[in-house]
């Protein structure tokens, strides 16, 4: 029964929401559906290389006593599945956050000086750690990420940010379950010599960053799409 945990994990995440998506009618989000999909698909593109280079070379890699035996550009086919399970949800989400709390948002100032804070704190972390794996890659892209939405998109990571905060409570969970919380083994194990070697409870810290890159990257394209559509 354990080698289906990270399966269940993944199908539980997108359960609820993707039910959700086809019978709120108030909200349904199943309108966007072809916007949702393009826009996962097209950033988990990019994710899953940078996953299965970072795997083939040790940075992280899977306990085979909790997925399924079938592989994937070297990863379990759960690994795979996650890059669109969690991205749904987390989407969905956002969306039901941002329709039913429409002032659930930052004001622009403190976005900006939130931003800010967290740009100083990642440039200093990245400066006195560059050339460990993770870290680098990962705040490299969350510097670039972020100075670009500041710049471009500041209107959407003042209603982001604080949906984020939300997103992170069942993400936390389901990454602590993935990293070791709660089960005698992780299920997705780290080289610490490729992080900064610091937890949140069993989480490697740079992973609130990555879920970040990835779901923010998938936001902004899923806004982009979704404009367009009702331009046509």
């Amino acid at each position: 029964m354990n080698n289906y945990l990270y399966l269940i994990l993944n199908l539980g995440s997108l359960s609820i929401p993707l039910m959700y998506s086809f019978f709120e009618k108030e909200f349904h989000f199943i309108q966007y559906f072809k916007a949702v999909v393009l826009s996962i698909v097209l950033v988990a593109i990019p994710f899953l290389i940078w996953d299965g280079i970072f795997t083939y070379y040790g940075v992280w890699g899977f306990n085979p006593d909790y997925h399924l035996s079938i592989d994937i550009l070297g990863m379990p086919l759960e690994e795979c599945m996650f890059f669109f399970c969690i991205p749904y949800a987390c989407l969905f989400t956002h969306e039901v956050l941002k329709f039913y709390l429409p002032n659930f948002k930052l004001s622009k100032g403190t976005t900006i000086i939130v931003s800010t804070l967290l740009l100083v704190l990642v440039c200093f972390l990245l400066i006195f750690n560059f050339g460990k794996w993770y870290t680098t890659v990962n705040f490299i892209f969350f510097i670039l990420l972020l100075i670009y939405s500041i710049k471009n998109h500041l209107h959407v990571l003042a209603n982001y940010l604080p949906s984020f905060i939300v997103i992170m409570i069942p993400f936390l969970l389901i990454n602590g379950i993935l990293t070791g919380s709660f089960i005698d083994e992780p299920v997705v194990w780290y080289d610490n010599t490729e992080n900064l070697n610091f937890r949140i409870f069993t989480i490697p810290f740079e992973d609130v960053f990555y879920a970040f890159n990835l779901l923010f990257s998938i936001q902004l394209l899923f806004n982009y799409l979704k404009k367009r559509e009702h331009e046509k």
